[in-house]
């Protein structure tokens, strides 16, 4: 399967280099600055899920945050998720390594939920744009929304 992309995704570029060499290479050009420009997160990526893998082995991680942790493994991931500022394209290659070593899908779901949607660390930033009372609100919604997913998830995935 992954050869069949690449043979596609070369076809592709072998067209568009002869419909146009000059759009192609500024093309390629623009690829490669976004790569360069994204590089730094991938790696941050590789080295917060060494860390993360170094600290923990995969009993700890099952006892912390695996199916049988229940809602206090909810409440532990939610409460790293709604703390934690990291982009997407982090903690889903995080929440994937985790579910790997034992974690539970109620407890990374609710992880990524709060992870997305709350962010106590933004909540100052917040209140000076919204007003006090709309990110309160909002962050407290987004929490309770986030360990209902996770309630979904327990339910539809078990």
């Amino acid at each position: 399967m992954d050869s069949t992309i690449y043979i596609i995704t070369a076809l592709a570029l072998g067209v568009s280099f002869y419909k146009s060499k000059d759009k192609t290479i500024l093309a390629l050009k623009k690829a490669w600055k976004s790569f360069e420009n994204i590089l730094p997160q991938f790696l941050s990526i590789l080295l917060i899920i060494g860390f993360v893998l170094s600290i923990l082995n995969a009993n700890q991680i099952s006892e912390l945050i695996g199916q049988e942790s229940g809602w206090k493994g909810v409440l532990i991931a939610s409460i790293i998720g709604s703390i934690t500022l990291i982009p997407g394209f982090i903690a889903f290659p995080l929440a994937s390594a985790l579910l790997n070593n034992g974690a539970g899908y109620m407890q990374i779901g609710a992880f990524i939920s709060t992870l997305m949607m709350v962010g106590i660390v933004t909540v100052p930033l917040e209140i000076k744009f919204f007003g006090k009372k709309a990110a309160i609100l909002r962050n407290s919604l987004a929490f309770v929304f986030s360990l209902f997913v996770a309630f979904m998830l327990g339910v539809f995935l078990k």
